[in-house]
Parts: structure tokens; C-alpha cells; sequence
């Protein structure tokens, strides 16, 4: 029987446990035909902490698991042992719909591409907007304020125009050396 995706609630910030508890109990209750592969998915994400870039993860989807897993027969019907293993993890509230369905392959598969796309490139904890005032909070224009003129996402920098001396200067900023006026 091929293994299928279903998503797990959990309990609010109980994830990662609920992951590490599940791939225990794997192996100890010999559950390795029936589930495959536990997923969490993060991102990392940039923000400035005293002056300081500091990078996190971030739950793209906070309170839930996904799991690859045989739950379901050839007709349709719900395998009790699948089932009850996961019901009676600590930390489990239950599959997302009763009965639990499947979640469709490309979904699960887009997730995992925004998580790899995410391990290159930092994403910032702020959405910038053009036109939008910034005060700069590091480097040689700190305390300087600016308008927004260019976002490039890809390199994770800002065009910003800085008033110094009476004339606009356009000058190039990360996103962490910024943050909103």
C-alpha cells in the first residue's frame, strides 16, 4: 500500500516534540511500514536584535504536523494500529478532518520546495513596502531616515533614498539594517 500525506494538530508549540515522540515510537513499536516521514516546516528568518542580525526559524504552519504515512487500505478504510499510534502521541489533538484525508502530493511537495528555497535565502521578519519611510539602525547612515525606492528580494536589499547634507542620495541597505519609521 503507498504511503500518503495527512496533517497532525497539535498542540500550540508542541510540534517539534510531538515529531520527536512520533520517530520514537517508530522504531520502539516497529511502526516503520506504516509511517514513513515526519515533517515540521520551517523557514529561517532574518531580524535585528541590539544592533545585531540574528536568524531564526519560524513554523510555516504552527499547531500542525505533516506526516507521510499508510493509514488508509486499498478501499478506503482507516487502519486501527495506524491510527491509535498516532491518536495516543503526547501532544496530538487529532488529524485535521474526521476521517482523516489524504493531502494531495503537489501541496506537500510545494511546501518542501518554499522550506529548501528558504534554507538559501533569509527572509526578513518585515514586509517593505516602496514609498515607505525607514529609519536605518546600522552601519554608516544609523539613525538616518529614508524613503524606500527599490525592493530586490532575491538579494535581500533596499534602494533607499537618504536626505544627507540637503541632497537625496539613493544608497543600498540590507534588510536587517533597516526597520519601519
Amino acid at each position: 500500500m503507498p504511503s500518503q500525506w495527512f496533517i497532525i494538530q497539535t498542540l500550540s508549540g508542541q510540534e517539534h516534540k510531538v515529531k520527536e515522540s512520533i520517530e520514537k515510537r517508530v522504531k520502539s513499536e516497529e511502526m516503520q511500514d506504516s509511517v514513513k516521514e515526519v515533517l515540521v516546516p520551517m523557514e529561517k528568518v532574518v531580524e535585528v536584535r541590539n544592533q545585531k542580525k540574528t536568524v531564526t526559524n519560524r513554523k510555516l504552519w504552527p499547531g500542525y504536523v505533516f506526516v507521510d504515512m499508510v493509514l488508509l487500505d486499498e478501499n478506503k478504510r482507516l487502519i486501527e494500529t495506524a491510527w491509535y499510534f498516532i491518536r495516543e502521541t503526547q501532544g496530538v489533538i487529532g488529524f485535521l478532518s474526521d476521517p482523516p484525508q489524504p493531502t494531495p502530493t503537489e501541496e506537500v511537495d510545494a511546501i518542501k520546495a518554499q522550506i529548501s528555497i528558504s534554507e538559501d535565502t533569509e527572509k526578513p521578519k518585515v514586509n517593505f513596502a516602496v514609498g515607505e519611510t525607514i529609519k536605518i539602525n546600522n552601519g554608516p547612515f544609523l539613525n538616518f531616515s529614508g524613503v524606500i525606492e527599490e525592493i530586490d528580494p532575491d538579494r535581500g536589499k533596499l534602494k533607499v533614498t537618504v536626505n544627507i547634507f540637503g541632497r537625496n542620495t539613493p544608497v543600498e541597505l540590507e534588510y536587517w539594517q533597516v526597520e519601519k519609521a
